[in-house]
């Protein structure tokens, strides 16, 4: 069984700075890419940033320059990097693997996403 624990997340003001955390457990071979999304309440759930196995990031408009996400493929874990957090970046913040190839009970299981259950930022003074 594969899991995503998410950690990181708190209240902090506008300006300021929180380090999210991703960790992937469980018997896997590999993850393709690992990402960040966000859903604040009442809206839908958007892509922050992903980074490939191979290095490749994508980020989206609202964040560049602002946030870096970064990975340990050794210790299949993903991080992000929040710097000048503002009110509207207040969301749950969730953690995706995607193409994830694991042990399962029958075999090898290829290319399967898997979600982390979220840790909460608020961005308010």
């Amino acid at each position: 069984q594969v899991q995503l624990v998410e950690s990181g997340g708190g209240l902090v003001q506008p300006g300021g700075s929180l380090r999210l955390s991703c960790a992937a457990s469980g018997s896997i071979f590999s993850i393709n890419s690992m990402g960040w999304y966000r859903q604040a309440p009442g809206k839908q759930r958007d892509l922050v940033a992903f980074i490939t196995s191979g290095g490749s990031i994508s980020y989206a408009d609202s964040v560049k320059g602002r946030f870096t996400i970064s990975r340990d493929n050794a210790k299949n874990t993903v991080y992000l990097q929040m710097n000048s957090l503002k009110p509207e970046d207040t969301a749950v913040y969730y953690c995706k693997g995607s193409g994830v190839t694991h042990r399962g009970a029958g075999g090898t299981v290829h290319g399967m996403d898997y979600w982390g259950k979220g840790t909460l930022v608020t961005v308010s003074s």
